[in-house]
């Protein structure tokens, strides 16, 4: 975080914060603009994210948040030991029981469906956001504005399983209305070690979810990062408006 251009700066900011909080600091309306204020900051980064992976593609055309079938690592670990993965290898045609181009061949189109299902759910998840924020609470600010991602970190730690359980249904309903299901069932009929592999659709279903929310915090983390590095941003408010905490702010 950089509030104001350089360390030294950033860090005398941080302990004044970190030390207003820890004595107590805290009426009921000084905790409230405190609280608003950061909210507001995840707020602003959560929309921004699911803005940018709601576009079409925005999860597959990005290696670092893609989402793989839950099949993939599987196969990778029991390929070595000639099990399912040498098996359906043979199955479908690779040589040596390496499952290779020709389980890419079968699997790509509905690697590709999931993730457009993750980009089109993520369109539909700025309320869940929205409301897994509002819930934060007060006791971690000191922790939050320590860390460039610290509010993202502890909106995953505080609220994770909530968003996971809202997100869920979403990502259900997008990959059926993708096609995703009707795909499964398709590669269901080419062999029943695929169920075996976790390629079920509950298994399926779980696992877009947990690595869509893992591509989300990722997103959120940057985005966050990035407010927090503009003076003229979000944080300004945060900085110069709490019981002269601006006097912090001293030029280099």
């Amino acid at each position: 975080m950089a509030l104001i251009d350089g360390a030294p700066v950033r860090r005398e900011v941080l302990a004044g914060l970190a030390a207003l909080c820890g004595a107590g600091w805290g009426g009921p309306a000084q905790a409230a603009g405190l609280g608003g204020a950061l909210n507001g900051l995840l707020n602003r980064a959560a929309d921004s994210s699911l803005d940018k992976l709601a576009r079409p593609g925005a999860f597959f055309n990005d290696p670092a948040i893609r989402i793989a079938l839950p099949l993939v690592g599987k196969l990778g670990a029991l390929d070595s030991g000639g099990g399912l993965g040498g098996a359906l290898g043979s199955l479908l045609g690779g040589a040596g029981g390496t499952t290779g181009g020709a389980l890419t061949a079968l699997t790509g189109g509905l690697t590709r469906t999931i993730n457009d299902a993750a980009s089109a759910a993520a369109g539909q998840a700025k309320p869940i956001f929205h409301t897994a924020i509002g819930k934060l609470s007060l006791a971690d600010v000191p922790g939050i504005v320590g860390k460039n991602d610290g509010a993202t970190q502890y909106l995953r730690q505080s609220a994770g399983d909530q968003l996971t359980g809202a997100l869920r249904p979403l990502i259900d309903k997008t990959l059926g209305s993708l096609g995703a299901w009707r795909q499964l069932d398709q590669l269901g009929k080419a062999t029943s070690l695929l169920a075996s592999a976790g390629l079920s659709r509950d298994g399926l279903g779980k696992s877009v979810t947990d690595q869509a929310l893992n591509g989300i915090f990722h997103y959120i983390g940057g985005e966050e990062a990035a407010l927090r590095a503009n003076p003229l941003g979000p944080l300004k408010g945060l900085v110069g408006g709490f019981g002269g905490l601006g006097g912090l702010i001293k030029p280099r």
